[in-house]
């Protein structure tokens, strides 16, 4: 017979499933407002589309873009990081606008546009889709890609300030393995409860997404020869 102190000592089950549960919420509330900050960023990016808006000096993007992160950083645990976080990805919605317009400009730029946001959403979809399903954990990533990103972004200012294409390429290619892990990573911390702001979730995976795109977006241009 089991004493009554043995039972009162033994942990309820239920405590096991609230931490799957609340990575699950997490989860959904994060692709939820992610799927409306890429709508949102796409209604931004067609307005500078049809405004034939000039692009931004590079300061100005990276200023107007990490001072809208850390907006967003400051925020996040209130109502007011919603509105950050449309404000962080109109921004970057409406940057792209006339990277799109150049592309679309040249002979073969429609269908290096269209293969680029296909492969990012294959991408997306895919290794999201992966995260989910086999509930592996990723967390070992984290520190490599906070600094594989770090390495990247001062190659990628180095190529862009001494004008060196093939760099810039090289860091292209280095864009789409970070996203990819990134997305693997951020997914994983999701599901494990790693990350339980779905706020900042979003904007590490939105992020992901539109460096995906502008580095395929490059890499495609250069392979079909329009640039």
């Amino acid at each position: 017979m089991v004493r009554k102190d043995e039972l009162l000592m033994k942990p309820p089950v239920t405590l096991t499933l609230d931490k799957p549960l609340a990575g699950n919420r997490v989860l959904r509330n994060t692709y939820l407002l992610l799927s409306m900050t890429l709508l949102f960023s796409a209604l931004t990016a067609g307005i500078a589309m049809a405004t034939n808006a000039p692009p931004f000096h590079w300061l100005i993007t990276l200023g107007g873009y990490f001072g809208l992160l850390f907006l967003v950083t400051r925020l996040r645990d209130s109502a007011w990081g919603l509105a950050a976080v449309f404000a962080l990805t109109g921004f970057l919605g409406y940057t792209l606008g006339p990277i799109l317009n150049a592309y679309l400009s040249l002979p073969n730029g429609s269908q290096v546009v269209m293969t680029a946001l296909g492969g990012t959403g294959a991408i997306f979809l895919a290794l999201s889709g992966y995260a989910v399903v086999s509930r592996k954990d990723f967390s070992f990533m984290g520190s490599f890609l906070m600094v594989g990103i770090l390495v990247a972004f001062l190659a990628g200012l180095g190529a862009m300030l001494f004008n060196i294409p093939t760099l810039s390429l090289a860091v292209s290619g280095m864009f789409i393995l970070l996203m990819s892990g990134m997305i693997l990573w951020q997914t994983s911390e999701i599901i494990h409860g790693g990350e339980t702001n779905y706020i900042m979730a979003t904007v590490s995976l939105y992020i992901s997404i539109f460096n995906l795109f502008l580095s395929l977006l490059q890499i495609l241009g250069v392979v079909s020869g329009d640039e």
